[in-house]
């Protein structure tokens, strides 16, 4: 037995026994909940505690990201949506049908942040039509941040059930 079969064999390739791809989606739940529309929580909670440069800071950077995420939206949200409905569909298709673990895998990665990206467009055309105070931008800032969590709590739950599963029925018949 040579080097390399030891080692594939001692560290499992497969998607949903691999350390990495959990790790991956710990780190991509945990960005996306810190990083709301962009902004950072952290910069939201601080303009309600301090105030003064930080509701500065809070309202100028909401309003850049509002504003650039619905630009992307109105020049090439079509193009997007169409160019993720078919990645989504062809890992959906190699995943499911094919039976193709990898394409399990990131398909469940991507498939929630999809929903994700959709409430953050929410949140941009909300920051866009109410005035601009740190009341307003703080409390739709934090209901997305809520959405976003519920979401990843959801997809977390269901990528591990679907991952002891493929473990368990491979462990089985393998």
């Amino acid at each position: 037995m040579d080097i390399y079969s030891s080692i594939f064999e001692l560290i499992d390739m497969r998607s949903f026994s691999n350390l990495w791809y959990w790790i991956g989606l710990a780190v991509l739940w945990s960005s996306a909940s810190h990083w709301t529309m962009g902004v950072p929580y952290d910069l939201v909670m601080r303009a309600r505690r301090v105030g003064g440069q930080s509701e500065q800071d809070l309202l100028d950077v909401a309003r850049i990201n509002s504003n650039r995420v619905l630009y992307i939206v109105e020049t090439s949200g079509l193009v997007l949506m169409a160019i993720c409905c078919f990645v989504l569909t062809g890992l959906a298709t190699l995943g499911f049908f094919y039976d193709v673990e990898f394409a399990q895998a990131v398909f469940l990665l991507l498939l929630p942040m999809c929903f994700v990206m959709m409430i953050s467009i929410a949140a941009a055309r909300r920051l866009q039509t109410q005035e601009a105070t740190v009341e307003n931008v703080s409390k739709t800032l934090t209901r997305s941040r809520t959405f976003t969590q519920i979401i990843g709590m959801f997809s977390i739950l269901i990528t591990a059930f679907w991952g002891m599963y493929q473990n368990i029925s491979i462990g089985v018949l393998g």
